[in-house]
């Protein structure tokens, strides 16, 4: 994402766990990263999430449903991104479109939900899309021309998902389709889930 938005001619600020310890296991210091923050944003575009965390695969079935895979997916899949979105009002610009956007996942919709399943993730990501169209709302009042969504990318190729039978994308391909999506959505869709087609998922 952060190369073809610099494509684009847009100036970047990446926040990273590798490269800038921007890790949401630290709350604290996540917030403090994003207070040092100034200036006003034209784009936030938060690219995280985790299918699993410390295990070596989500839970399929009830009886595998613990306390501590379910937080350690909160930790990553929702409580970190509303860190950044906490810090949207303050830091996008007000007198142009603006966008927040945070990767979610279509397993993530309960609408959809025929195959059940990947409870922590899925979960955490519907909190996630909750917390999104909130934000939307709330931003909406005083930027007035924001774009605040979440994103469904489809199935990217990479390690992650190699052993997944679905249609897949490269990295710059799956960039460069939640680029042109984000760059066609429009304010009165605020608040929304898309995929990376530009189609709108139910909740």
């Amino acid at each position: 994402m952060a190369a073809v938005m610099a494509q684009d001619g847009y100036a970047l600020t990446c926040l990273s766990r590798s490269e800038d310890g921007f890790d949401y296991a630290d709350p604290d210091g996540c917030t403090a990263a994003l207070d040092r923050l100034q200036g006003e944003f034209d784009v936030i575009f938060v690219a995280t999430g985790a299918l699993s965390v410390g295990a070596e695969r989500p839970e399929k079935a009830l009886g595998e449903i613990s306390a501590e895979a379910l937080a350690a997916q909160f930790a990553v899949n929702t409580i970190g991104p509303a860190l950044v979105l906490r810090h949207a009002k303050r830091l996008l610009a007000r007198d142009r479109r603006a966008v927040f956007a945070a990767l979610s996942a279509r397993v993530g919709s309960i609408g959809d939900n025929r195959l059940g399943g990947w409870y922590g993730y899925r979960a955490s990501k519907a909190a996630l899309n909750q917390l999104v169209h909130t934000g939307a709302i709330e931003l909406a009042r005083s930027h007035k021309q924001a774009v605040c969504v979440a994103l469904h990318p489809g199935t990217v190729d990479t390690t992650f998902t190699q052993n997944y039978q679905a249609q897949k994308h490269s990295p710059a391909e799956a960039a460069a389709h939640l680029w042109r999506v984000l760059n066609e959505l429009t304010p009165a869709q605020s608040g929304g889930f898309y995929d990376w087609k530009g189609e709108q998922i139910a909740w």
